[in-house]
């Protein structure tokens, strides 16, 4: 995806709507939960007005491929579930804001770092798998290591959703608005709540995204000069 230039007014929007979003949700009912929804909807829509196209057709394909994701997650595989047993309407946005925060703070990540966060996900993983406290972690690992590998350019992006998502991860479960099953649904493997590779599925997103981007842009350039 192209290089976002940061604005900390839209940074600091965005960490305060997840943040906050995240704390008034625990207290509300369903109804609330719609109101809140509204708002998230609301800070996203304004947002997407203020980047560029090539920007905002990848934050497109992020809403459609995480709501897919987070269904099938959720509600089918059943990996992880929401305090009132549904999808908040809340969370596909909250997605792609955090796709947004991810690519504005990649401007800031030397390639070290971003190899060095992915090198701590691969030893991580590898411990926590032989400790038989996290064996989800290793091919969530492989995914995030094949995602880093097979786009290169995208890797600093990568890492500072990686970091992002654990950091979201760990608040969100700390608060109760989700909780990740301890036996993974049909796979003998276990894992943490959160689990400490949570941001390989971040990441994943992200690939699609750019594939999306990748594959589309150059299909609504030519309609767009024809």
């Amino acid at each position: 995806m192209p290089k976002l230039a940061p604005s900390w007014t839209q940074v600091s929007l965005i960490v305060a709507t997840l943040a906050c979003g995240l704390a008034l949700d625990i207290g509300t009912t369903i109804v609330g939960q719609f109101v809140l929804s509204g708002a998230v909807w609301a800070v996203l829509l304004w947002l997407l007005y203020r980047v560029e196209r090539d920007i905002r057709l990848g934050l497109m394909a992020c809403l459609v491929i995480a709501t897919a994701g987070e269904l099938f997650l959720s509600l089918v595989w059943g990996l992880y579930t929401y305090r009132l047993a549904n999808v908040p309407l809340f969370v596909p946005p909250g997605h792609v804001l955090l796709l947004l925060l991810g690519l504005s703070m990649a401007c800031y990540l030397p390639e070290k770092a971003a190899l060095a966060i992915i090198g701590g996900a691969g030893v991580y993983s590898l411990a926590a798998a032989a400790m038989g406290a996290d064996t989800l972690a290793l091919p969530l690992f492989l995914v995030l290591g094949a995602a880093s590998l097979a786009m290169p350019q995208q890797r600093r992006l990568y890492a500072s959703t990686f970091v992002l998502s654990l950091a979201l991860e760990l608040y969100g479960t700390w608060l109760g608005n989700w909780n990740w099953a301890h036996d993974v649904p049909g796979i003998a493997l276990v894992t943490t709540n959160p689990p400490g590779v949570a941001g390989a599925f971040y990441c994943a997103l992200d690939c699609l995204v750019a594939v999306a981007v990748l594959t589309l842009a150059p299909r609504l350039a030519a309609q767009k000069a024809g």
